[in-house]
């Protein structure tokens, strides 16, 4: 899960100057959990990303960026699994636990 998380902050949250981490990793672990309610609702896995914009998402439209790898993932675990474990809250965690480190990845990205 961890490297979910990588790969989705660096893909989807590029670090504004007006956010906190807090409110980044919020967006994140959003983001997690409408894919995650997706794959709940039964939603075909090539039409989550329209089907959670539709739904007019309350986070920045860069955090978007993140449903397709975000959904990849979740959609090879077992719906079972999935209805005793909130992926969004986990997320959100490993992004606040893991912050210093996806910024530095970050950056060292956009040198490159």
């Amino acid at each position: 899960m961890i490297r979910i998380a990588f790969a989705a902050a660096l893909l989807a949250a590029p670090a504004y100057a007006s956010e906190t981490k807090e409110q980044s990793c919020k967006y994140q672990g959003q983001v997690m959990a409408a894919v995650q309610q997706a794959r709940l609702d039964r939603v075909k896995q090539e039409e989550v990303e329209q089907v959670i914009l539709d739904s007019e998402p309350e986070w920045p439209d860069a955090y978007s960026n993140a449903i397709p790898q975000l959904a990849s993932h979740v959609y090879t675990l077992k719906r079972r699994d999935l209805k005793t474990t909130d992926l969004g809250a986990l997320f959100e965690e490993q992004c606040l636990q893991n912050w210093d480190q996806i910024q530095a990845m970050q950056k060292q990205l956009k040198s490159n």
